[in-house]
């Protein structure tokens, strides 16, 4: 009988998910139908109970603006989902309980080792933004022996916040007009600016050339903050390849056998780019 798995968000009709994970299934010859679903924010809970205790599905991985329902919704969560406070990946264990992990950060970490060959051990980081995206990611950075971490955020004393529960030294908070400047070996951007078509006003002294600006978003076309880093002589590349990897990663979890991502990756890059 066919596994079926599924995202879950609204909206979602615009996923990837289903796309990857059945090429993923076709990779690694696994028996699975993988759907997207969308559900307000009253219909999550009652139904992802349902869908996950009776075996209708297999598991779900959960985006926006789901991630903490699926966080609360979790009776066993992974340490990366508790720190994250988010889960984005849901799943039944042998006991019968419903269990969430988030596979967002290592998705991220991924990404920028393998696909783009940056070195996280020592490297100074300049994160932006203090939600959950940002929240998601830190430890798994910390965990890669980064040197430096500034948090910039418009409201600094949720940047605070953030770096008072992981109570590293290495992490500083910063308003984004005043981030310490020189440059940053890797920007992140882990704001929503780019779905606004907007920018965090950080100063241009935090990119030169030899800065990797990543936006956590994608986009057909290059986002406002890729387009800044850019002109500022950074590389700038979007989410996209955090996406394929979290995926993996979560394809990981539910099947016990990890994708091959590069020619996927490579794949959708040029789909979505147009060549």
């Amino acid at each position: 009988m066919t596994d079926l798995y599924q995202v879950t968000g609204n909206p979602v009709g615009h996923s990837l998910s289903p796309r990857i994970h059945t090429e993923f299934a076709q990779q690694c010859q696994q028996d699975l139908h993988y759907r997207a679903l969308q559900l307000e924010a009253d219909e999550f809970t009652p139904t992802m109970q349902q869908l996950l205790t009776s075996g209708e599905i297999k598991g779900s991985n959960v985006t926006v603006p789901h991630k903490e329902r699926a966080w609360a919704l979790a009776q066993n969560r992974s340490q990366a989902a508790e720190l994250a406070g988010a889960v984005n990946t849901l799943f039944m264990n042998e006991a019968g309980e419903i269990c969430g992990d988030n596979t967002d950060g290592s998705g991220l970490v991924a990404d920028l080792k393998q696909n783009l060959g940056r070195k996280l051990s020592g490297a100074r980081i300049l994160l932006l933004g203090a939600g959950g995206a940002v929240r998601g990611v830190i430890k798994p950075l910390l965990d890669e022996g980064v040197g430096k971490l500034v948090l910039a955020n418009r409201t600094v004393s949720k940047a605070e916040a953030l770096k008072d529960l992981f109570a590293d030294e290495r992490i500083s908070v910063s308003r984004f007009e005043d981030v310490p400047e020189p440059a940053y070996d890797i920007v992140i951007n882990g704001t929503a600016a780019s779905l606004a078509g907007d920018l965090p006003p950080i100063p241009d002294g935090c990119v030169s050339s030899h800065t990797l600006a990543y936006d956590m978003m994608y986009s057909a076309k290059q986002t406002p903050f890729c387009h800044w880093a850019s002109e500022r002589g950074a590389q700038a590349v979007d989410g996209l390849g955090m996406l394929v990897e979290q995926a993996a990663d979560a394809f990981f979890i539910w099947r016990g056998v990890r994708p091959q991502t590069a020619d996927l990756l490579a794949t959708l890059r040029a789909e979505i780019s147009g060549n």
